[in-house]
């Protein structure tokens, strides 16, 4: 079975648990897309990392910005992703700033946290609409594939792994059942 097989199969058993972007990331991941270089500009990588941190501030965990989540966003675009969808990012980012600036008269890097949370919550909305009436072939809304890498990039970190999960570097022999008490952090490892 080769690599490609492999990772369908794994895709298979997880079922709705990767959605179908992502999917095709980690497939197309073993071909070489085309590149679109803005990824790697400064004002981009930024701005990934301004709305990773809005996303998951710093608490008493690190935050995506400590745990490098934008350029982790970035990497796997660039990378990993098909050309449509890194230019579909790169648009809903222009959206984003150009929305910024119309409601705060900022573009979002600049404006206070609490505006960007309050224009995240507002764009997070119309992605559940624009999910709820999105027909097969339409493509994901952007912030979708941004919260979704946002959330890898953070959880595979090392501050994520260890510090926002519990972490076992050499993990013992196998329990099978755990009891869980609320309000514990779920395993890393």
């Amino acid at each position: 079975m080769d690599r490609r097989e492999a990772l369908k199969q794994t895709a298979f058993l997880l079922g709705g648990a990767i959605t179908a972007s992502t999917w095709a990331a980690v497939v197309t991941g073993c071909q070489r897309p085309g590149n679109i270089t803005s990824f790697t500009e400064e004002g981009t990588l930024n701005l990934l990392s301004e709305v990773a941190e809005t996303i998951l501030p710093e608490t008493d965990t690190p935050g995506a910005k400590e745990a490098g989540v934008g350029p982790f966003i970035a990497m796997m675009l660039q990378d990993c992703y098909e050309e449509e969808d890194q230019k579909l990012v790169l648009d809903g980012l222009t959206e984003l700033n150009k929305r910024s600036k119309e409601e705060f008269g900022d573009v979002f890097t600049e404006t206070s946290a609490e505006n960007r949370t309050t224009l995240l919550t507002i764009i997070d909305k119309e992605r559940i609409a624009y999910n709820k009436d999105k027909k097969g072939e339409d493509p994901p809304h952007y912030f979708t594939l941004i919260k979704e890498l946002t959330i890898t990039g953070y959880f595979t970190s090392e501050p994520g792994a260890t510090q926002a999960l519990r972490y076992v570097p050499v993990p013992g022999r196998y329990d099978g059942c755990i009891p869980y008490n609320e309000g514990d952090k779920i395993w890393a490892t």
